[in-house]
């Protein structure tokens, strides 16, 4: 659990820090035989920066609370 507890700890800050991404996709608008033409779209990935904190709190809480063996 501690190892998950700090891979979640990393994640959450991770996701505060860098609060999303851009992915760029091709759409095929026509389409005439040898004649073809695209538009680039860009499109926002994103997430709370709250989900992030409650990541970061989840990963903190196991992490502390690891019982020892």
């Amino acid at each position: 659990m501690k190892t998950l507890g700090f891979i979640l700890l990393i994640a959450g800050i991770v996701m505060i820090v860098i609060r999303g991404f851009s992915v760029t996709t091709e759409k095929k608008v026509v389409d005439l035989g040898p004649v073809e033409i695209n538009k680039k779209e860009s499109k926002w990935i994103g997430w709370p920066t709250y989900a992030g904190g409650a990541v970061a709190v989840l990963g903190l809480i196991l992490v502390l609370t690891d019982k020892k063996r």
